[in-house]
């Protein structure tokens, strides 16, 4: 049976919808009208977004809009603060594990097409899963994300015994602890199994949401150009139970302006109908060239480093409370220029060919594997000795997750800004793991030096005791501890 069959009543179901909740006309309509906007007009929507509220359509629109450099200097001051108050200094790391590149889709952007025969093609054996977890726990990784092409070798059941082998896999003190998913648009029935075998956040990403661009690189005939199936994939999620939930666009496709929209409507649609529970994270890859994919090569609306700086600071400000991910495909420069802007994730020590950490062994490239290129392929060691240097703290908590501060519970606590006092002790406590356990003698003075002035920060506080207490008992070979 093929995928279409699969979900045929889906399909149908979708298309007796009226309309969806992405209008391109009203997306339009609002942008236009805030070419130009005021200082005034900026300042105004600021002034909301100080109450970390999320924004309205029209009000992001002006944010959008806005070309004056001094307003533009505070959207970046405010995003900062912000990010500051809901998280605190830390930075989130992880790393993908590719499981799959064999695919039934022929998206025109994507190394992985089904038509590309310039790549070799490969699915991961639980072995073989087994020996990349190894790795990757062997240089410290504690958090990743699973990628899966869609194809007939890794349906869901093989996606729950690639997750089974992921967290079953131990070395010494490494383990994975949260295993979030990229795949492909699911049945309720089929995210029901997600859950059970214990998934972190699930992550679908629109790619874009203008519905004829969405139409022009996803071919008829193959399951993801059917847009409604992809842009009810969370609703899905959902209703499965699955309550965190990654949202994300290919910058590129289309006009970088209508696609934070995108994203912003797709908030308030989720928040109208599960509770206010929005998006746990949004990303916000831009297109890199890919092997045998001419069109990656220079794609129509690509995204310069200035435009790509201002829609994170847009996005941060217009729905302050979600994780923003920037991935290794951006360069170390443009990362360190842009984590002050609201960045709360990043991955390192990134590989992201099928089997590449193994081959990574033997080779820093794999270009007969990779879905795009790798723009930032820095160890983990050097990325968070990077990040310790600009005065953040690097973290690989999963303590809200394992907590079951997820969906309704986790948005109570990041709209009130309260999340940040679970983050940096947490975060603490997991970085201490790491400076023992794996970093070089130069990451782990750095380290230790910002362990310590974020322990003085808390003197005085009634946590101040247990945190002390904990690291010591980290320092004592306990592992795995957490508020």
């Amino acid at each position: 049976m093929s995928f279409l069959e699969k979900y045929s009543k889906e399909f149908e179901e979708l298309d007796r919808l009226p309309n969806d909740f992405i209008n391109d006309e009203k997306i339009w309509e609002q942008l236009n009208k805030w070419e130009n906007p005021s200082k005034e007009d900026v300042r105004r929507v600021l002034k909301k977004a100080e109450q970390c509220i999320r924004l309205e359509p029209q009000e992001t629109a002006i944010l959008i809009q806005n070309k004056d450099e001094e307003t533009i200097q505070e959207m970046y001051d405010l995003a900062y603060q912000l990010k500051q108050e809901v998280y605190g200094d830390r930075i989130v790391f992880f790393a993908p594990l590719y499981i799959s590149d064999e695919c039934a889709n022929n998206c025109k952007y994507c190394g992985f097409r089904s038509t590309n025969n310039e790549i070799k093609r490969k699915t991961l054996t639980m072995e073989e899963i087994e020996q990349e977890v190894k790795i990757m726990t062997q240089e410290g990784q504690k958090r990743t994300v699973l990628v899966y092409g869609e194809s007939p070798k890794t349906q869901i059941d093989f996606m729950c015994k690639s997750i089974e082998k992921v967290y079953s896999t131990k070395t010494n003190h490494g383990e994975i602890r949260r295993a979030n998913i990229n795949c492909a648009p699911l049945s309720v029935e089929e995210l029901k199994k997600l859950k059970d075998v214990e998934i972190g956040t699930y992550q679908v990403f629109q790619e874009t949401y203008h519905h004829e661009t969405y139409s022009k690189v996803h071919p008829k005939g193959t399951i993801k150009g059917h847009y409604r199936w992809r842009l009810y994939s969370m609703d899905r999620a959902q209703q499965a139970g699955v309550d965190d939930c990654g949202l994300g666009v290919l910058f590129g496709l289309y006009d970088w302006r209508f696609e934070v929209m995108g994203l912003l409507y797709h908030t308030i649609h989720l928040e109208e109908n599960f509770n206010g529970v929005g998006p746990h994270t949004i990303s916000f890859p831009r297109i890199t060239p890919a092997k045998g994919t001419p069109y990656s090569d220079n794609p129509q609306y690509a995204v310069s480093d200035g435009d790509f700086k201002k829609l994170i600071a847009v996005l941060r400000l217009s729905i302050p409370y979600t994780g923003l991910i920037c991935t290794a495909r951006e360069s170390q420069e443009v990362r360190d220029a842009v984590i002050p802007l609201g960045v709360s994730q990043i991955d390192a020590g990134t590989r992201i060919g099928v089997g590449a950490y193994a081959q990574s062994q033997k080779a820093n490239e794999i270009p007969d594997k990779e879905q795009f290129t790798i723009c930032d392929s820095r160890s983990l060691d050097n990325v968070i000795n990077e990040v310790c240097g600009m005065g953040n703290i690097p973290s690989f908590c999963t303590s809200c997750y394992r907590a079951g501060r997820t969906g309704e519970h986790f948005m109570k606590v990041a709209k009130s800004k309260f999340v940040h006092n679970y983050c940096i002790p947490n975060a603490m406590f997991t970085l201490k793991e790491y400076l023992i356990d794996y970093a070089t003698p130069e990451t782990k003075a750095k380290g230790e030096t910002v362990l310590q002035e974020h322990l003085e920060k808390f003197e005085g506080d009634p946590r101040y005791n247990t945190i002390v207490q904990t690291l010591e008992k980290i320092e004592n070979g306990q592992r795995d501890l957490r508020l």
